[in-house]
């Protein structure tokens, strides 16, 4: 499959074949699809769900990931995103030679959650060692929500429940609709996967 007809069947999955959960159709908001080219992200740091600080671009190398805004007090649409990664997370490889990929839930409450909290998070909903989760630090939440447009003008939390897909660069490559499923998750990341590899 060349590139050009990649990113001609990636836009078609996100505008229109978006999953479904619990029985309402995942919704587009704002930009989604390919983003051409790839944008870098910022140079920001989280505390991950163990406890570690870690440079959010040493993270992302070399893997590509499937990221998720939540936060841990959210009762509304995070435990459905947090459900969507665990059907994705079933779906995709074990082993990391077929597909680097990595799953990562990202905080956008740095004043309530923390390393304990992301851990509890991460065993509610079942997360394998290929599922992070982290916070920013609270001068660097809106950088991160920011640059990838992940701002929702609905509800209190402020968030949109888009997964973004990082390219194995570091750089965000793709957007899906809001509350894409588990199969339109390893389908961004498997086509974003390919794109790096043939353009390395």
């Amino acid at each position: 499959m060349t590139r050009r007809a990649w990113l001609r069947g990636l836009s078609a999955l996100a505008a229109g074949a978006a999953g479904l959960v619990a029985g309402a159709p995942a919704r587009a908001h704002g930009e989604l699809g390919p983003v051409a080219p790839p944008q870098p992200l910022p140079a920001l740091a989280l505390t991950l769900h163990d406890g570690r600080r870690m440079a959010l671009a040493h993270l992302l190398q070399g893997r590509v990931t499937a990221l998720q805004l939540m936060f841990t007090g959210c009762s509304s649409v995070c435990p459905l995103q947090g459900a969507l990664f665990a059907q994705a997370q079933a779906r995709l490889p074990a082993a990391a030679t077929a597909l680097p990929w990595q799953l990562l839930s990202v905080s956008i409450d740095p004043l309530g959650d923390d390393a304990r909290a992301l851990a509890a998070w991460r065993q509610r909903h079942g997360a394998g060692a290929r599922w992070l989760a982290g916070v920013p630090a609270l001068a660097e939440a809106d950088l991160l929500l920011d640059r990838l447009r992940g701002r929702s003008s609905r509800g209190p939390d402020r968030h949109t429940s888009q997964v973004f897909v990082i390219d194995a660069a570091g750089r965000l490559a793709f957007r899906t609709a809001e509350l894409a499923d588990a199969a339109a998750i390893v389908t961004a990341l498997r086509g974003v996967a390919g794109v790096s590899r043939r353009s390395a």
